[in-house]
């Protein structure tokens, strides 16, 4: 075995200990259930671990993660995720979380093919062309890059508002809100974007489902 695949199995030893040490009932506690108040919809970049960003313990944290942190609606896993974050954990908060330096977005600012992966991309890029006159008005590569990150976010907080499962738990009167959030790399530090959502009022007509 490598020297890396031996150390992170060394690591778990030390972190049950450690754990063990101040709680010796911390997992028996952890495997009877969990009652997570938040779903953290966030990119699968290794630089932004949900929990520690925010302090949390397992168990606190209900995690989805893919490229560029997208909502896409035919995207199963995602739906998946969050009717049982919904539905069944009744989470009362789902925060989507990009982050500045993202690769997803960047590659969707280019033409380059990548592979597979340029299927799922080619969603980043109709967000980009929602925002075209908005972004191509940015002559800093650098801030347009930043700029579309958060825009992105913006429109995913949007695309999770829409979808059926959290304009049904609004219906039935559940306690239920959706936060846009940014993370920068070099800082350490989230940013709310302000694009907060606790009810179906301030979509378009169009996106308000009756049931």
């Amino acid at each position: 075995m490598s020297d890396f695949y031996k150390k992170i199995l060394e690591n778990n030893k030390q972190w049950v200990e450690k754990k063990l040490a101040i709680s010796p009932e911390y997992f028996n506690n952890l495997a009877e259930g969990q009652q997570p108040p938040l779903l953290w919809i966030g990119c699968s970049d290794s630089r932004v671990p949900a929990n520690e960003i925010i302090g949390a313990e397992p168990g606190e944290v209900f995690v989805h993660r893919n490229i560029a942190n997208m909502v896409i609606h035919s995207d199963m896993n995602m739906l998946s995720v969050l009717d049982y974050a919904v539905n069944a954990l009744k989470v009362k908060h789902v925060i989507v979380c990009g982050h500045y330096g993202c690769g997803g977005v960047k590659a969707a600012m280019g033409n380059s093919s990548i592979g597979i992966i340029d299927n799922w991309i080619r969603h980043i890029k109709d967000v980009y062309r929602f925002h075209q006159k908005e972004l191509d008005a940015i002559t800093d590569e650098n801030e347009r890059f930043n700029k579309f990150v958060e825009v992105n976010v913006k429109e995913q907080v949007l695309d999770l508002a829409k979808t059926s499962i959290v304009q049904n738990a609004w219906k039935n009167g559940q306690e239920l809100s959706i936060h846009g959030w940014v993370y920068g790399l070099n800082s350490g530090y989230v940013t709310d974007l302000g694009v907060n959502f606790s009810c179906d009022k301030d979509l378009d007509d169009v996106y308000q489902l009756k049931f």
